[in-house]
Parts: C-alpha cells; structure tokens; sequence
C-alpha cells in the first residue's frame, strides 16, 4: 500500500510538471488587477513576469475589450455583463477567490452588535462586493444608522485608521496593513457572517476567464495552464510565505510581513467554474443588475471540449 501511495504521488507530481512545462512553453498572456485577485497566479508569474501583466482593477473592463491576453482574472460580475452585452468573448474557466470583505473599527468593545444602529462606511457603491455586505447585514438582522460609500479598500482603510469612532468595510491585504499600522483595528470577516446567515462558503468573487480565440487554437496548452493555475492558487494555502514572496517580488503586495498576514483572509480557491454553477448563481442573485440583468448563460462558462 505504500508504495502504491508513493507510485501515485510521484505521478501525479510528474503531471503537475508536464502541465506547468507546456503552459510555460506556450508563453500564454494574463492580465489581473493588483491586490488580492492576482495572488492566484503569483506563484507562476514570479517564474515568467514577462508573461504577466497586473493593472489598476479599474482598466479590467477595458482589458476584456482589447481582446489580446489569453487569460484575465476579474471580478466574475464584470466579465459576465460585458459577456451578455456581447463586448467579451472571455468564458469563464474558474473561481479563484471566494471573498476577502471585512467590517473594522478602532473600537474598543466594536462587535457585530456594534453594527445595528451604526453609520457604516462601506466602498464600491453599485458594486457586487457592497450588494453582498447589504445582503449579510439584512440575513443577521442588522440595521445600520446610515450607509456611505467611499471609492475603494484604501479609501475606508484610510478613514479606519484616521477616525477611532468609524466602522467601514475594507479588504484583505487593506484590512492587514490597517492592523500592522494600528493594534487598536479589529475586525469581522463578512463570509464568516455570510456563513452564519446564509450557509454559503464565501461568495464567487474573481474568477480566470479564457479568450475564446485561444481556447479554440490551443486547447491542449490552455488545459495545462489552467492545471498550472490551479496549482498555483493552492500554494496560497499550502506555502504562503512563497506566495508572499513573489507578491512582493511582482509589486502585488507592498511587503512580505503584510503579504503573508493578509493571504489566508483573501481566501484563494480554485474552483472549475462549470462545477460551481449554482454558487456563482447564488452570488448574482445578490444583485442580478451587475451581471446584465440575468443570472449567466450557460455559453458564460468554459469547458475543455
């Protein structure tokens, strides 16, 4: 039996490396916001940086419709509106992080008690990640004074640290970087509350899409590749100080010592999104009007043919 184990092993371990060699040596593109999204990938692209190109999360929409990287990690809302409006051909291949939403505060007794009858500073009006804060406040019963938006993570991260009495959502690695800088930050993980309230697993946040032309040309090297990706996104989990590393080495993360406190909480998983339909359904339904109305169509997800 353990030589079986080991036989097995090591075979596996051979594939692993076939995947990673070909997915190399196809010398595909992928584009990816800086921050928690693209530490799925930093494993690979500390390999191949020339291979890998990380932008400002607001120029991903634009990103889709230049058509030129094989591979783009994005919020999922986003690519399946431009995909319904028929402005992306990307399809869907995986979920790669299921949520890395926190309420903080400086507070010293600050609790999910802290919340009712509160003003709550939260980012991202008219976006995915607010839609599903509002969704978990009202499934614990939860009435907050008032609701204000600032622009993004760093925004409510700076009024976090900048006024004691404020209670915001921010996100992991903002929320990470708040506590190194100040003790007094404490928070509360929105998918823990997602968990109690909804009995769901975190939410179908970023997700890797495939261009359709390349899927078509090169299907052996896009299956690699999404086998390289999968591995990858699992070393988050498994060697997080090696992730951290090349997060820093790539300039997704400022430095190691935030980069490896703030990987757990950005909760990387890869998961084929063909078999977590009815998860990313789940999700959209929070706010069907950032999906284009519609929970995506079944041509939305990818798979090998």
């Amino acid at each position: 039996m353990k030589k079986l184990i080991t036989i097995i092993l090591t075979l596996a371990l051979a594939l692993s490396c076939a995947a990673l060699t070909l997915a190399e040596d196809a010398g595909l593109k992928l584009s990816a916001p800086t921050g928690a999204p693209a530490l799925a990938v930093a494993a690979m692209a500390a390999e191949h940086p020339e291979n890998y190109t990380f932008l400002d999360a607001s120029t991903i929409g634009a990103e889709f419709q230049k058509n030129e990287a094989d591979f783009i990690i994005a919020p999922i809302n986003a690519g399946a509106k431009l995909f319904r409006a028929g402005k992306s051909t990307y399809q869907l291949a995986a979920v790669v992080t299921w949520g890395n939403l926190f309420f903080a505060s400086q507070k010293a007794d600050f609790s999910a008690d802290s919340l009712n009858g509160a003003d709550l500073t939260l980012f991202g009006e008219n976006t995915i990640n607010a839609s599903v804060v509002l969704a978990v406040l009202e499934a614990k019963g939860i009435v907050p004074a008032s609701v204000n938006y600032l622009a993004g993570a760093a925004e409510t991260q700076a009024e976090l640290l900048s006024n004691p009495d404020a209670i915001v959502v921010t996100a992991d690695p903002a929320v990470t970087a708040a506590k190194v800088k100040n003790a007094n930050v404490k928070t509360l993980s929105v998918e823990e509350m997602l968990k109690e309230a909804l009995d769901m697993d975190g939410y179908a946040q970023a997700g890797l899409f495939v261009r359709a032309e390349t899927a078509a040309e090169k299907p052996e090297e896009v299956a690699a590749y999404l086998e390289a990706v999968r591995e990858a996104a699992g070393r988050a989990e498994t060697d997080v100080a090696a992730v951290a590393e090349a997060a820093v080495t790539l300039e997704i993360l400022p430095n190691a010592k935030v980069a490896e406190a703030a990987i757990p909480g950005c909760h990387i998983r890869y998961e084929e999104a063909a078999a977590v339909k009815a998860e990313i359904e789940k999700t959209a339904a929070f706010d069907l009007s950032q999906y284009g109305g519609e929970v995506p169509a079944d041509e939305f997800y990818f798979q090998a043919k």
